[in-house]
């Protein structure tokens, strides 16, 4: 998530930082991250609400990969 949206160098940079997707502030201490989302359940995967937006507790939840890929753009 860090890496996608913020290395320039990364293979995913362009879908994510490029596009202005962020994560916020808060979130780039990983114990930050782990209080407001908690461990991964089995079989999710962390997913954007809103995929104009960035990554944040208020647009972030656990996905199944149904759900995810019914929430692309």
């Amino acid at each position: 998530m860090v890496r996608r949206c913020t290395a320039p160098k990364s293979a995913r940079y362009k879908d994510y930082g490029a596009r202005g997707i962020s994560v916020c502030e808060e979130w780039l201490i990983f114990d930050a991250f782990l209080r407001d989302m908690g461990e991964r359940p089995p079989g999710m995967t962390l997913d954007r609400r809103d995929g104009t937006k960035g990554y944040s507790k208020d647009n972030c939840r656990g996905a199944t990969p149904q759900e995810q890929s019914d929430n692309l753009r």
